[in-house]
């Protein structure tokens, strides 16, 4: 599907369909032509409602506002409305009021991100025959965006709305497909974008760096485990921006077996290591000026004979020892380990993103990340960013009390805190103590358990994996880029 740019007006534009926006109800705007055929029908205009008119071949979708996130989730339901038709060409304005850039880059990422289908497995694919999507820059209310500022909102949405769908493959394939060195292949191929390199280390190196947290984890599964390293590196980088992602292309619980209902998903547990690398691939596309660096965890945590056990104490990269109370809670070992071979890369921003607790799905929602950190500032800009790029986050606070509930008696800490509350910041507690004193305020931990597969379609999320946390990032390097 092509998306282009037009100085011209909607109504002079050569498309088979015309996509007008409905706002906040209102159907007297003067870009509307169809108000009686709109108030015979019952047309509302209320927000994800979609009505085609036949004699003039336009297609009226409802929006709440100009809010970006309005139009983002407007641009995919009109796609979705229009899905089993023979359209080829579509044509749209800008709807552009004071910031017709941010007005651009959300219909395009609303466009790209609602054409996202997963078919992969699927005998029969129903591909859309949607062809091209002009967006034509006169609009209703201004003539004057600039083709140099719709380009460049053009190609900033494209390359965070494709990050995302790329992270969405690589989530949505099987475990039997994406196994650790496949994930590590994956990785691989984004070598072909200028500057970014990729090293891939095995099981030999885990132990020469003493990553025996990371190691515990893996030792039932018959695929071996990998440590990705991708980096990004321009000329005269502002900023070495490190994630680390959890990348478990399947979590069986270990010997604390999960029910088998909670097994289906769990391809979802490398949702984490998907979202770090799209972050560096867009950040590579669009040559942004920080050098980045993407760490991943990839394993399988399975049972066997060999498995590590609930009362193995284990010693991690940093020589800290953890007596092993669940075997579920394996990804917290991983990133122990991860996150002590990021730090030597002495980052100005440290991020870990993962699909770490069931609890933070609980206190926040399904459709909701946590964001966890000492810096009150990081945490604020990044809960910013998340607005701005129509993710949904919510902060959770740390505190010494919680941080308690993590001692053992007879190792540093334990992988569980001893209470069943507050599940989703004693695993944020758990990784603090693996991270060095002076870089503290400048990491983040991201739980994107909730938000990061669905099992319902919601918003302009399909069924199944999201891309949680990419745009938020995304979103925040651009912000940082301004300073």
């Amino acid at each position: 599907m092509q998306i282009e740019l037009l100085n011209q007006k909607l109504t002079n534009a050569a498309a088979d369909v015309k996509i007008v926006f409905v706002i906040n109800k209102d159907l007297t705007h003067s870009w509307i032509n169809d108000q009686e055929t709109l108030q015979f029908l019952g047309f509302k205009g209320e927000s994800e409602e979609t009505l085609f008119t036949p004699t003039s071949k336009t297609l009226y979708v409802g929006c709440d506002s100009l809010d970006a996130d309005e139009i983002r989730l407007a641009a995919s339901n009109a796609l979705g409305a229009l899905k089993k038709t023979n359209a080829k060409t579509l044509a749209i304005g800008t709807y552009s009021n004071e910031c017709p850039g941010i007005n651009i880059k959300a219909l395009v990422e609303g466009f790209i991100l609602g054409s996202y289908t997963f078919d992969t497995y699927k005998s029969k694919k129903e591909s859309s025959k949607i062809e091209k999507i002009t967006i034509c820059l006169e609009d209703y209310s201004r003539t004057d965006v600039s083709m140099e500022t719709a380009n460049k909102a053009l190609r900033a949405a494209t390359a965070v709305a494709e990050a995302t769908n790329f992270a969405k493959e690589i989530v949505n394939a099987t475990p039997e497909d994406m196994t650790p060195i496949a994930l590590a292949n994956i990785a691989q191929t984004l070598t072909t974008i200028p500057n970014v390199t990729c090293k891939v280390m095995d099981e030999v190196f885990l132990k020469e760096q003493g990553m025996n947290a990371f190691l515990a984890v893996n030792r039932a599964s018959v695929h071996p485990p990998r440590l990705i390293h991708l980096t990004y590196k321009p000329e005269n980088a502002k900023k070495r921006l490190v994630y680390v992602g959890k990348g478990l292309t399947y979590d069986s619980g270990g010997l604390s077996l999960k029910p088998s209902e909670h097994m289906v998903t769990m391809k979802a547990d490398k949702s984490g290591a998907a979202a770090v690398m799209s972050i560096l691939k867009a950040a590579a596309t669009l040559e942004l000026p920080y050098e980045i660096h993407a760490i991943i965890g990839a394993t399988e945590n399975m049972i066997g004979g060999n498995a590590y056990k609930p009362d193995d104490v284990l010693v991690a990269k940093n020589g800290k020892t953890i007596e092993v109370r669940n075997t579920d809670a394996e990804g917290r070992l991983v990133l122990a380990d991860c996150l002590c071979y990021a730090q030597e890369l002495k980052p100005d921003l440290l991020v870990d993103m993962a699909t770490l607790t069931g609890a933070c799905v609980v206190a926040l929602g399904e459709y909701t990340m946590g964001i966890m950190g000492h810096s009150s500032e990081l945490k604020h800009s990044m809960l910013k960013a998340a607005t701005a790029s129509g993710e949904l986050s919510g902060a959770l606070p740390f505190n010494k009390y919680l941080k308690k509930l993590l001692k053992s008696s007879v190792a540093d800490m334990s992988n569980i805190s001893s209470s069943r509350y507050g599940g989703a910041i004693t695993a944020g507690l758990f990784l603090d103590n693996f991270i060095e004193e002076e870089n503290k305020d400048k990491w983040l931990h991201l739980d994107i358990a909730g938000p990061a597969y669905t099992e319902k379609a919601w918003g302009y999320n399909q069924f199944g994996a999201t891309g949680a946390g990419i745009r938020m990032n995304l979103y925040w390097i651009f912000e940082e880029n301004k300073k």
